[in-house]
This record gives C-alpha cells, structure tokens and sequence, in this order.
C-alpha cells in the first residue's frame, strides 16, 4: 500500500520532468560526476572511523580496513531488507565479533554510536535553520518542515534533560502519549530506559563523545558536499544553508521505516525540496537521480562484493564457514521481525552488562580467538 502510494504521488509526477532532464545530459560534466562519487566515499570511510571512534581501546582488535569492509556489508544490507530491521546492525556485531572485537564493546560501537549521528543531523539541520530563515523568511516549501524541526529538537532536548535529570519522569510521560496514540507502552517504557543507559555510557567518557560526533559530523558534511556537486555537474549552484536544509529535512524523514533505504520517498522528498530553493525540476531530478546512485546504489553493490570478500579469499574471517550469502541474510527478515529498537537493548551497552543472544545470530562470547 505504501509503495502504491509512492509511486502514484510522489514518482509518476516525477516522470516528465525526468523524460524532459535526460535531454540535458550532453550538458553534464563527468569530472564533477567522479567528484561526487569520491565525495560519497569519503563519507563511506568517515562512518567507518566513526564506528572505529566507538570502539575506543577494542578498536586496536581490527584493521580499519576489515572494518571499512563489514560497515559497507551492514549498509548493503540495510538497504536491502524492510526499514527498521536490526538485521544490519545485527551482522555488523556478528562480523564485528568473528574478527576479534568483544561483544559488549562491538555492540556499544553500534547502537549509541547511532544515536550520536542521529542527534548531529538534527542539530545540522537546526543550525540550517537558524541562518536561513533571517535571510530567506518561510519558504512554503519548508516553512512547516522547519517548525517541525525546531519542535522535535526542542522536544529532544527537554527529553535528554529528563532522562538525564529524571528517568522515570520522562518514561511515565512517553507512556502517556504511547497510550494516547493507541501504542504498545511497554515498548515506550523500554526505549526510554534504553536511551537513558546509553547516555549515561556517552556522558561518562566526554572525550569518546567528541571523537564520535567529530566523525558523525564529518559523515553527514561529505554526503551534503556530494550532493551539492552532483547538483552542480548539471549546471546548479546551490547555497549552503538551502543545501544544508534539504539534506537535513529529507535524512530526517529518511528514518521513518517505509521502504528499504529510503527508496522512492528520498527521491521524491529531495526534488521536491530543491525545487522549493528554485532548482529546475528536471535538474533536481536529474541532480538527485544521479547522487542516489553514488549514495544508495553503489554502497549496495560495492558492499555486496566486500561481504563477500569477508567469506571467501585471502582476506576473508577464518571463521567464514558461519557466514552465509548476504541474499540469505536478507531473506531471513521475513522470518526475523527483530527491529533496531529491539537490538539496542541487547547490544547497547559498553561496560558490565552480559548481551544476550539475538534471533538473527547467536551470541558468539568475546570472538578474542579470531582476527
């Protein structure tokens, strides 16, 4: 149903204006086409580091190439399986395990590691917002997706505030709206505590968190850098705070699990934004057409083949025989309907806390007998 409304309001509209953009192909420049792809890649890496960051003295238990290869696994599979599935953080903390990393600190590095992204993002987009609209006013464009920014990151903050300065507090609130809104309220109870264990694992180690969010923000300037050159191998210059704004818009609503990666809403959202700063359609749809193959595509295909490097070959994981094709992994979610919020609470902590096994992969103990 979703993807039925997908296709009928948001890419058959498109459709012209894709038709009309190819005419302008002879226009393109290829060298700023291979910047944005080298562009793409550097934001590849710098997840990697940051993951890397994360680990924090365990990290010194695997190269940063091995781990450059199983963050680009994660993310083929991730973009592969139904949105909000755990199954690629799940093989991210099985690879990261079979290479040597223990597993407290391998799930650490993965599950508020993400939080310290997701909380960058949103303060990127904030500072967007707080230059733009002085100098711009309310683009209708964006005028209801910026208050709703400014309101989610308020309500962030009051929550971070909350959880940090009263726990219970903050969960009987979220079980109220949970109830409210017809929601399971154990599972709001559970998040909120969840989310509340691993800021007190970030806020007790300051330096960990500036190197994560140093990395994150490193992640998220690449990718917007890339955009903006796509757009610009098409003839568009686009201004920093508008670039800025409709990255953080279309990432944040990236997170809602609809489709797998995002396919089909990032498309249409990112052309629909940039029209609203005065892009010309078919240069938008041309412009996000071709950074959706460096930022989704690629990292999928080229993921696809380093996983399989990690099974076979003379770089693989010695323990390869308990590894299994990435098509079966993605098949497997039908099967497993484990979701991110559900694997946090099982990897989530960094210190003291004995993980349990998932669904997708048994706990394997310390992995310390493999490199």
């Amino acid at each position: 149903m979703a993807f039925a409304l997908i296709v009928n309001y948001i890419l058959l509209p498109l459709l012209p204006n894709f038709r009309k953009a190819l005419d302008e192909l002879s226009s393109v420049s290829p060298a700023l086409l291979a910047m944005g792809l080298v562009l793409q890649m550097a934001a590849l890496v710098c997840y990697s580091l940051l993951t890397k960051a994360a680990l924090g003295e365990a990290g010194h238990q695997i190269s940063r190439s091995r781990l450059f290869r199983i963050q680009m696994s994660t993310k083929a599979l991730s973009n592969i399986v139904p949105g909000g599935s755990a199954a690629g953080p799940a093989l991210g903390y099985r690879l990261m395990t079979l290479s040597g990393v223990d597993g407290p600190s391998a799930g650490f590095a993965l599950a508020p590691s993400g939080l310290v992204s997701a909380v960058v993002l949103n303060l990127l987009l904030w500072f967007g917002l707080i230059i733009s609209i002085p100098i711009r006013g309310v683009n209708k464009g964006y005028g209801v997706a910026a208050l709703a920014g400014i309101i989610v990151m308020l309500i962030a903050a009051l929550l971070v505030l909350g959880l940090m300065d009263g726990q219970g507090r903050a969960e009987k609130a979220l079980r109220w709206i949970a109830k409210k809104l017809h929601l399971n309220e154990d599972r709001a109870g559970a998040a909120v505590r969840q989310i509340a264990v691993r800021l007190d694992d970030l806020a007790t180690d300051r330096q960990l968190l500036m190197r994560v969010a140093a990395w994150a923000l490193a992640n998220w300037l690449f990718d917007a850098a890339s955009l903006w050159v796509f757009l610009r191998a098409f003839g568009v210059s686009l201004d920093p705070d508008a670039l800025i704004i409709a990255f953080g818009v279309v990432n944040v609503l990236q997170v809602i699990p609809i489709t797998p990666g995002g396919l089909g809403i990032v498309e249409g959202a990112y052309t629909l934004q940039l029209a609203a700063f005065g892009v010309p359609k078919t240069v938008a749809t041309l412009g996000v057409a071709s950074y959706r193959i460096g930022q989704y595509w690629l990292p999928t295909i080229v993921g696809g083949l380093l996983y399989a490097s990690l099974r076979v070959g003379p770089f693989r994981i010695e323990r390869r025989d308990k590894l299994v094709r990435l098509r079966e992994l993605a098949k497997a979610t039908d099967t497993n309907r484990e979701s991110s919020l559900d694997f946090a609470p099982r990897f989530g902590r960094r210190r003291g806390v004995i993980n349990e096994s998932s669904p997708t992969y048994p706990a394997e103990g310390d992995g310390n007998d493999d490199r």
